[in-house]
This record gives C-alpha cells, structure tokens and sequence, in this order.
C-alpha cells in the first residue's frame, strides 16, 4: 500500500499516485475459510494491492422491523463473516504482501478489525452514521468512505466528522448503488469534485477513486486514466458461484487481472515528457530528410550505405 511513483517527472511535472487496486470479497467467501484464503491468493496474483471483506452481523445491520417481515434479509445471516478467520486472513495477506481491509458494519467491529487491518472502510449505506465515522477516526487507521447516493453536503458532512474526530487519512470513492450500475449513470467526473474537496490548510489527507459496479472495462480505463483515481474498488468472485455473483456486479478474476495489466501498462507509457530521440529511434535518424534536397536519407549516409547481405 506504500508504493507510489515519483511526485515529479524528470520534466518537472506532476505525477500521478500509483492507483491501488482492492479487491471486494463482500459475501461471496461461503463462511468457509479456505475459500476466503483463497481470494487473498487470487487478489495478490492478478495484481491486486489490496483484499476487502466486510464484517456484519444481520441483527445490527437491519432493523428489526424488517427482518421480523423478510426472509430474504433474515436469510443473509448465512452471508456473515465469522470474526475468527480475521487472524488467519491477516497472516495470509502478509505473507502475499497485499493489503487486508474490512467494512465494520456494526460499531464493536471496528475494535475487533483494527488489531488486524491495514485500513477500514464505510460502505456508502452507512456514510450518515456519525458514530460509526468517529469510531474509524479514533482508531488511527486510514479510512476508506464510499459515497453511493450521497449529495455533496453529506459527503462533506462525513469528511468533517471524520477530520474532527482526528481522523488523518481519507480516500472518498465515488461509487453507484447499483448492482449492477449502468455505464451511462458512472458519472466518473464526480471524482474530480470528491479530489477537489481536499483542503491545503487541512491536516486531513484526501484522495479520490472509484468503487466500481459497472464491471466495464472501458469504466475502468477511463476512472483511472481521465480522472484523479488514486483507488479502484471492484468487486470479485473466483469462480462464478459465490452469493453475489448472480446479481451481475462481480469482477471474474481473468478479466479484472486483464483490465489491472492494461491500465498499468498505459501508465508505462507516460514516459518524462522531454521531447527527444528514443532509443528505439536512433537507427532511423540518419534515413530522415536531407535539407538540402529533401531526399532520404541524410547525405553522409548515402555515401556508406549499402544493402545487407
């Protein structure tokens, strides 16, 4: 999570963060610790900086209004992570150097993450809950804040609370609560407003990305590249049978990994932005122009110059 480019190319000019990719296990683990192992190794093999998974108990996620009248919500207790396998997912992500986070989605979840993330993160349907922001603060830990359906003035109501709680370090993702989210409602420009919110009189370190629900590729390119993403979010199965992977918002792990090499490699080719001769050119100097006539190639070559044998 610490890797990052160069603040400035060798011209002078700025240099974008290095975008950090984290993978959203969300429910599709099977309560089976293995399976959740195995996302950690996938995450680390495609390329991923990060894995994410959340931590919920269906009791203190939904009134009891509505689970009493729905099965369906009482029916995703079987989609809880159970807090025991936070140790055994920690030591993995560290043995496959990537970063562990976790969604506390009651408050005793945030002490019982904090020992073992790297950073916590708020999921946009708890962006109001003032408590759950100030507990994240208090721990020290960078926070992550997704901002699906959020108006500007409750995103910047969640920063204040946040910042005035002693929270430093905040990356607000702009994200569409649909699962899956169309193309067309991506709104990727809402990233520059959240990176505009960052204050340079501030303590508080402000970043921008996107949590991604669109499983669009072209989404991807265009959050990372057109944009001021420094995180991309996405959402992940292994196999196509985990809980969430039917609802159509989920990540394969050979399209993402193809979607992560892509991006990176655009990046590669930014280059210093000193206009000279690369190395692949210097062979095809001396075949330019002649000014003194305008015919190929230079006049000191053509003297020396034949054709390979």
């Amino acid at each position: 999570m610490k890797r990052r480019l160069s603040d400035r190319t060798k011209s002078g000019s700025p240099r974008p963060e290095r975008v950090r990719f984290i993978a959203e296990v969300s429910s599709n683990h099977h309560r089976d610790l293995d399976r959740a192992l195995e996302f950690v190794d996938r995450a680390a093999e495609i390329g991923c900086d990060g894995v994410k998974f959340q931590l919920f108990r269906i009791d203190e996620l939904f009134a009891p209004e509505i689970l009493r009248q729905s099965a369906m919500h009482r029916a995703r207790r079987a989609w809880e992570l159970p807090e025991s396998f936070l140790p055994a997912i920690a030591r993995r992500c560290r043995e496959r150097r990537i970063a562990f986070s976790c969604t506390p989605f009651y408050l005793e979840a945030v002490a019982a993450l904090a020992p073992f993330v790297d950073f916590l993160k708020i999921a946009s349907y708890e962006l109001l809950w003032d408590d759950l922001l100030v507990a994240c603060a208090k721990t020290g830990l960078p926070l992550v804040l997704s901002t699906g359906m959020a108006n500007e003035a409750e995103v910047a109501h969640a920063i204040a609370i946040f910042e005035a709680a002693g929270g430093r370090d905040l990356t607000l993702l702009h994200c569409v609560s649909g699962y899956p989210a169309p193309v067309h409602e991506a709104n990727l420009s809402a990233i520059d407003g959240l990176a505009a919110l960052a204050r340079p009189d501030s303590r508080l370190r402000l970043r921008a990305g996107w949590s991604d629900h669109t499983v669009s590729k072209a989404v991807l390119h265009r959050a990372v590249h057109a944009h001021p993403t420094t995180m991309v979010e996405f959402h992940l199965d292994l196999d196509g049978q985990g809980d969430e992977f039917k609802t159509g918002h989920c990540w394969l792990p050979d399209a993402i990994a193809e979607a992560i090499a892509e991006i990176r490699a655009g990046f590669e080719a930014d280059g210093d932005g000193r206009k000279a001769p690369t190395a692949s050119e210097q062979a095809e100097r001396v075949w330019r122009a002649d000014p003194a006539d305008g015919l190929r190639p230079l006049r000191p070559l053509r003297s020396v110059w034949s054709p390979a044998p």
